[in-house]
């Protein structure tokens, strides 16, 4: 293992200034073609800094690092707080970050592993990302569980995607709806598929035929909601009297484009979203969705990092208990 000195002969400079440089001290007056010199040879040489070397004397640093597509996303908030009660419980500390910053070569994931910060990760990719090219990133440097996606071998939480789509769906045909359109995320996105999967069940189960055209992978923004809804509520195509959109954001975007074309809610048109936050309550009229448990993904995710820092193999789980559970509002109603 490289050591101090060693960064300092292969800059040239003198161990203080390689210890000041490495530590940002903020009194250090040096050139910074200098302050360069000193961080290439430590990255060339794997230089590791002395707070590592304590953390893997204490054999581990108490924390783990959770990491989804976007920090201010609301729908994580639950997730996160489950996270952070059952780490609590476990004795760890929780960092929070960006998955679009596991990518090979990725400085975060180096720093946070090589100076041994975390013990592990709670991984969600990004809907534009590959869960096996961020597997291949981890490789085998450190204990990862991923949320919401399968992967090859690292071991998995995710929730009853399916049976969340399926409920959407039997709320709208007992309400006598069957034109029922499926607006969901990225192709790529395991949780919009298996979610179309559960709309696709509850179709065929009532005998109701879908149609292809109705059945658009869009995204999950409210940007990617409204598109779709402009799209399938256009003037001159059969209109669907209610949608299952598989993300409450996009949600919100599909009402949105529903009102630009004059269209009302629920008297014209139906809507059920998968994920139930705050903003469902908040955007008029209500909207009505599929309460799926991320809370306690979120705490099934710690205690299965932690057995895998026990050593237990890697395990895919699945969370049925609770399961999804329907919350009616007033965005939902018999078709006219």
């Amino acid at each position: 293992m490289a050591t101090l000195a060693d960064v300092a002969r292969a800059a040239g400079v003198s161990v203080s200034v390689v210890s000041r440089v490495l530590n940002n001290d903020p009194a250090l007056r040096a050139r910074e073609d200098t302050r360069d010199r000193v961080r290439q040879a430590a990255a060339k040489l794997s230089y590791t800094p002395n707070h590592a070397a304590r953390a893997l004397r204490l054999a581990h640093a108490d924390t783990i690092a959770l990491v989804v597509p976007d920090v201010t996303n609301v729908i994580f908030s639950e997730l996160l707080r489950g996270v952070d009660d059952e780490a609590e419980r476990e004795g760890f500390q929780v960092l929070l970050g960006r998955s679009d910053r596991i990518e090979p070569g990725s400085d975060f994931l180096r720093r946070l592993v090589d100076q041994g910060r975390v013990d592990g990760f709670l991984l969600q990719v990004s809907d534009d990302q590959d869960v096996h090219e961020a597997e291949r990133t981890m490789a085998n440097r450190i204990p990862v569980v991923l949320l919401h996606a399968r992967g090859a071998r690292r071991g998995s939480v995710i929730l009853d995607d399916v049976a969340g789509g399926r409920l959407a769906t039997e709320h709208l045909l007992g309400l006598g709806h069957t034109d029922i359109a499926f607006v969901g995320g990225p192709p790529n996105a395991q949780t919009s598929r298996r979610r179309e999967e559960g709309y696709a069940r509850a179709m065929a189960d009532a005998g109701v035929r879908r149609r292809s055209a109705w059945t658009l992978r869009s995204g999950y923004q409210p940007a990617d909601g409204r598109r779709a809804a402009l799209q399938l509520l256009d003037e001159g195509v059969r209109r669907p009297t209610a949608l299952v959109v598989a993300n409450i954001n996009a949600a919100v975007g599909a009402v949105q484009g529903a009102r630009e074309l004059g269209i009302t809610i629920p008297d014209q048109l139906s809507v059920v979203a998968i994920h139930d936050t705050w903003v469902a309550e908040a955007t008029s009229p209500g909207l009505t969705a599929v309460r799926m448990p991320l809370y306690e993904l979120g705490c099934e995710g710690v205690r299965q990092l932690t057995a895998r820092l026990s050593g237990d193999r890697p395990q895919d789980l699945m969370i049925s208990d609770p399961p999804p559970t329907l919350v009616i509002r007033r965005s939902t109603a018999p078709p006219a």
